[in-house]
Formats: C-alpha cells, structure tokens, sequence
C-alpha cells in the first residue's frame, strides 16, 4: 500500500477480563462473543497447577481468534524467582513445580502469553476482520505485600520504559496512576510511571485489573503541545457502564458509530528510538537485583534519526537530546520537546483506559461473600492487513 493511502479499517471487537481469580463462563460471568479475548492477569487465587489448568481449560475453550494472556501478582508460580524464594509460604504441604505449571501456557496453541514483550498480531479467519495490531503485555505491579511480579517506585521507570511506542495495545496487570485505579481505601493505587509512558506511548487501549474496585473505563485525552509541564493531559472522559443492572452488554464503542471516535491514528512516527533490551523478555524478575545497582547493560545505537521533517533528514547524536525533554510536550522538531513520542506521532491524541477486573470484591470480601462484574467489550478500527 502507498504511504499516501488511507489505511482501511474495520471494526474489531475485543473482550476484556482480569482478576477471574478461578471463576468460569457461565458460572461467575458470561463471555460476549468477540474476535480477541484479553486476560489482564491474577488468573488464578495462590497459581497452583490446578488452579491454572481449570482457568487455562476454559481460555482455550472460548472461541476467540486471538486469545491473550498476562500474569498477575496471584499467580505466583508463573514468577520462577518468587515462588523459589516465598513458595513454601503458599505451598508449604505441596509445593508446586514452577516448570510444569508454566509449561500450561508455553504449550497452549491458541493462547499468546505475553511476560513483558510484544507480539505483532494479524487476524485471519475467513469471518473475522483481518485486521492487525502490536499489542504488549506485563504481568508487572508495584510491589504490596508478599506477591509476585513486584516492583518498588524507583524500579518503575526502567521497567516501562521497554514498551514500544509503536504499540497499539498495552496491558498490564496495574493500572496508571489516576485511571481506573480508585481502591477501596479511596487512593489512587496504580503507577505513575506507568502513566507517564502511556503519554509517551499513546496507544489506543490500556488494558488493566488489579484494583478491583477500579474496574470500569476512562478515555484520556493527552495533552501534546503544552511544553512547561511534563506528561500533561487535556482531560478524561468516565465511560458510563451500558450493560450496569441490566442484560445489555458492558461495551465501550470507539469506532464512532454510538459517540465520537477514539482520537488516534495509530501513527508509528518518524522518530526512531532504540532502548535497551534483555535478551529475553522473561529474564526481568532476576534482573531486578541489577536494575536496582545500575547495572543494566546498555544497547543503545550510537544515533539516533528523524526522517523526512520537511525535505530534510536530521541525523542527531543521542547525547545532544536532553533527558529533560522527556514527556515535554510541543510541536516537532522543536528540541524543546519529546521528540522520540510526538515527532510523526501527533495525532496520537487519546488513549482508552480499561480496568477489565472480573472480581467485584477484594479479600476478605466480608458480608454476601464474592461478587461479580461483567466482562468489558470493547469495539475499535484497526487497520486491514491484507
């Protein structure tokens, strides 16, 4: 296709959920029918290999072309060095094999699961839209209690920062600071650093669980041209829950058929940044102990390329873009700005915040025992691959 076409697009329907803690369709909540199903971690309740065989049993079962699935901090042995380290504390009569229980999800055929890295993801059944999207995914946290995937606040910048800008979809198990993360003692309980890379990244949806009480959605209008405050936003506007109290289905329609659109091409940008990598994307609990030390090895090229401002392309040492321009909003190629996030990217206004948590209630959950919200639908246009 000529970069001077406009892509086509097609309605894609994605369905959310997080925090099932063991519950099933048609017992607990039921499953809309959709072309992606998104599992935003805490799978099971303690991540015993039962209790991921009957959760993963029935993520396979569901008929969906695309089936995607992170961890969270409850599923403990899906955290090598964190059940070594606290495992008997759950397990102490049967301690489960971290291998085994991994091996559930490594060698499903229809689920990707995603441990903090990408996947590039095209649909094509002969039904479906056909359309694609870069998705990443986190099983990451800040650290509360004795729970896997943690994190503390200092640690929090550097583990972000391997999400690509070029992601449409990002899920994490917590959500960004001030979305979706209201807990039940009334504080915002998400990561701010996780917020700040959102406004960096801008994809079309943020996909969390995690604080139950914070399930619901918000779309965040980012603000992109005010350069004297870092990683500012325009506002946010509170999804009103359609399926609330009644058989309707939870949906957030983005595609401007019921309400305006989602204000975001989906622009991969004219920037280029290389950051720094592991190489592998499931070696980041071990390498906490260096990232802490500031021993993390370094993989940056030595230059770094916007391409094409006017009729000129700039070649410019990383040295000579300043940290401080991080999250620094204005309008390319001022230097005064993030160049890395806006340059080619300014249309990339608004991203969709989803907080996707099945369980309604936290432990303990007292008086009238667990309760249930419905799964979050979410209807978006993707770009057609073929």
């Amino acid at each position: 296709m000529a970069e001077s076409e406009t892509p086509v697009l097609r309605r894609t329907r994605f369905v959310c959920v997080s925090d099932t803690h063991n519950a099933t369709p048609n017992g607990a909540f039921k499953l809309p029918k959709g072309d992606v199903l998104i599992h935003a971690g805490d799978l099971t309740n303690q991540g015993s290999y039962s209790e991921l065989q009957k959760t993963i049993r029935w993520i396979e079962d569901a008929d969906f072309e695309a089936k995607i699935v992170i961890a969270g901090n409850h599923d403990i042995t899906l955290d090598t060095d964190f059940y070594a380290q606290y495992g008997l504390y759950f397990h102490n009569q049967d301690p489960q094999d971290t291998s085994k229980c991994q091996t559930l999800l490594e060698n499903s055929s229809s689920i990707t699961w995603l441990k903090h890295d990408s996947a590039a993801i095209q649909l094509g059944a002969a039904t479906g839209p056909h359309t694609k999207f870069k998705i990443f995914g986190s099983p990451y946290s800040p650290s509360k209690g004795m729970w896997a995937f943690g994190y503390e606040a200092h640690e929090a910048p550097t583990i972000w920062d391997k999400i690509p800008l070029d992601a449409d979809i990002v899920v994490t198990h917590t959500p960004p600071k001030y979305h979706c993360d209201e807990s039940r003692e009334r504080r915002a309980a998400g990561c701010e650093a996780l917020r700040q890379v959102l406004w960096r990244v801008r994809p079309h949806l943020a996909i969390c669980g995690h604080v139950h009480e914070g399930r619901g959605s918000e779309r965040v209008l980012w603000d992109l041209g005010f350069s004297n405050i870092k990683y500012k936003e325009i506002g946010t506007e509170i999804w009103k829950d359609p399926g609330h109290d009644n058989n309707k289905l939870s949906l957030i329609d983005l595609t401007g058929r019921r309400g305006s659109p989602l204000q975001n091409d989906g622009a991969v940008g004219d920037f280029r940044e290389t950051q720094e990598t592991f190489t592998t994307t499931s070696d980041l609990p071990s390498r906490l102990p260096q990232i802490r030390e500031g021993k993390s090895n370094s993989k940056v090229t030595p230059m770094v390329e916007i391409s094409r401002i006017g009729a000129q392309l700039l070649a410019i040492p990383p040295d000579e873009i300043s940290s401080a321009t991080r999250g620094q909003g204005g309008i390319p190629p001022s230097m005064r700005c993030d160049l890395n996030a806006l340059s080619g990217r300014m249309e990339r206004k608004e991203t969709c915040v989803v907080n996707a948590a099945i369980m309604a209630s936290s432990w303990p959950h007292g008086r009238g025992g667990k309760k249930f919200n419905k799964p979050i639908v979410v209807d978006i246009d993707l770009p057609v691959w073929k």
